[in-house]
């Protein structure tokens, strides 16, 4: 059906209204609009009515009730081909309105910019997605316009059908609408969750905006989509892109891994993550980013091809002459010199992400995953420890050098897939091991890649001999903590709280070990 557009109804503060509102008064269509946005038209020299002119009430309450009137309502939902519509239209004077253009009350980003609560409920809109889901539901006969991304294409349809629009478009704009109206009120209530610090709330709903359509998923059979939620957290979804293809969603996932990670050594010095399916293969820090980035890479040269790049501090341009002598699939950080973007530019297919800051590790949030038949949420897992928090269970206590190493390998581990086992040393990963369904598993693989680092660099012997070792969750039994010990570990971190604990203290001081418990894991899964 392709019908002509008489009256629209306007509650929008897009910098692009004017604009839009002159292209659709130059095609005649009565404009309609509450008290702001009025105003704005009427001095740009455009002829508006007021809602209170249609409805016949003036806004009240602070502009609290303003559209929520049957003439704004019935003018919307009213079936242009229902006789009954028709008369009930016709004996109470309710005109129709073909056209609704709204942008809701800015409640999320008042969120986002920490205003107090009085503040926020007063961003809370009512009438305009009540508005909005009466013309979508109608959108038989009505077009709603709910972002200003359309409305280059709004004026393209109505131009190109002697003023209407297509019920194909409509219909478009229909999903736009409830998608918009849903996300809406899922801010709302993820919002006031959080100001009741409640948990688990009866109803929990989650929603973002698309940012770009991939080319596919983890696979090439997967369709796939990247959305925001809004947070405006520094990562991949706040990050410009300077050159490369566009990401793909295993890009996406790693990258945002491997910013997570850096992040945990935030105003520590310079220091490096490089990410490989999700897993670290290398965290490194030093004097310089230019060191950190060669002590992350040498502890797996092999993974690193192909690898996310991930820095605390603003790439320059001696860390861009090292990061170019392998492929690396994405750079990302706090920024970059001119010099090291120019290095990069001769390298088409590497992507250079940079964004305004480090994510804040310590700032929650929720993660959820799906599952047959819902969905898991939990609290981030933004815990962190210092060396207070450690408890001495063996009769040696750590030296000072095997302390920083110990707190340094925890944090690594925590981004580590379960089960995960670290040895570090000097400040860098020496091995890793990552998701083996047994500990000891973890524990020899990661005593192999630094057996593998050392014929790499040639060395005399591996860097395992002197390390550290964390572990994200407890030793069941002795036979891990003995496994490293035989490649060379000196001192151990883990959780602690297994019923076998005194059995591994007494296995660790025969051995000579340290060890700490932190009585916190980090399962990541």
């Amino acid at each position: 059906m392709i019908w002509t557009v008489r009256r629209c109804r306007f509650l929008s503060r897009s910098p692009f209204l004017l604009d839009l509102a002159r292209a659709l008064a130059a095609m005649g269509v009565e404009l309609i609009s509450t008290g702001g946005t009025s105003g704005m038209l009427r001095t740009a020299g455009l002829t508006v009515r007021d809602v209170s002119d249609v409805t016949g009430f003036p806004e009240m309450m602070d502009g609290r009730v303003k559209t929520l009137h049957p003439n704004v309502h019935g003018g919307l939902l009213a079936l242009r081909d229902d006789d009954e519509h028709l008369l009930a239209m016709a004996a109470h004077g309710i005109e129709p309105i073909d056209l609704l253009i709204v942008n809701l009350y800015p409640f999320e980003e008042t969120v986002a910019k920490g205003a107090d609560h009085a503040t926020c409920i007063e961003n809370i809109d009512i009438g305009g997605p009540a508005m909005i889901r009466a013309a979508a539901k109608n959108h038989r006969f009505v077009t709603v316009v709910t972002d200003p991304a359309d409305y280059a294409q709004l004026i393209d349809q109505m131009k190109g059908n002697s003023g209407a629009t297509t019920l194909a478009f409509r219909q478009k704009l229909a999903l736009t609408a409830y998608a918009r109206t849903a996300a809406y009120d899922t801010a709302v209530s993820t919002w006031l969750a959080g100001e009741l610090k409640e948990t688990a709330p009866r109803y929990r709903s989650f929603a973002g905006k698309l940012a770009q359509p991939l080319r596919y998923g983890e696979n090439p059979h997967q369709g796939a989509a990247f959305y925001t939620d809004g947070s405006r957290r520094e990562g991949v979804a706040t990050a410009r892109q300077w050159q490369g293809k566009e990401l793909s969603y295993n890009n996406i996932n790693d990258t945002d891994a491997a910013f997570e990670l850096v992040a945990e050594f935030a105003g520590q010095g310079p220091a490096c993550a490089i990410i490989k399916h999700a897993n670290p293969c290398g965290v490194g820090m030093g004097g310089t980013l230019l060191e950190a980035y060669l002590r992350a890479y040498h502890c797996d040269q092999t993974s690193a091809f192909g690898g996310i790049v991930a820095l605390n501090q603003p790439l320059d341009a001696a860390t861009a002459e090292e990061i170019v002598k392998i492929f690396t699939e994405v750079v990302i950080a706090p920024g970059a010199s001119d010099e090291a973007r120019a290095i990069f530019a001769s390298k088409k297919n590497l992507r250079l992400l940079t964004t305004a800051g480090l994510p804040d590790a310590k700032k929650g949030g929720l993660s959820f995953r799906q599952v047959a038949g819902g969905f898991l949420v939990q609290d981030a897992d933004i815990d962190s420890i210092t060396a207070a928090d450690l408890k001495v269970v063996t009769k040696r206590a750590p030296t000072e050098a095997e302390l920083a190493d110990l707190l340094f390998a925890w944090k690594v581990a925590k981004h580590v897939k379960s089960n995960a086992i670290v040895y570090v040393k000097d400040g860098a990963t020496v091995g890793v091991g990552a998701g083996q369904m047994s500990r000891v598993d973890s524990t020899r693989i990661a005593a192999r890649k630094a057996q593998d680092m050392a014929e790499a660099l040639g060395l005399a012997q591996s860097p395992a001999i002197g390390s550290v070792v964390a572990s994200d969750a407890f030793f069941p039994f002795p036979d891990g903590l003995l496994t490293a010990a035989e490649a060379g570990a000196t001192a151990l971190i883990q959780p602690g709280g297994s019923m076998n604990d005194p059995a591994v203290i007494e296995a660790a001081d025969k051995a000579g070990l340290a060890m700490v418990f932190t009585g916190q894991r980090h399962f990541r899964h």
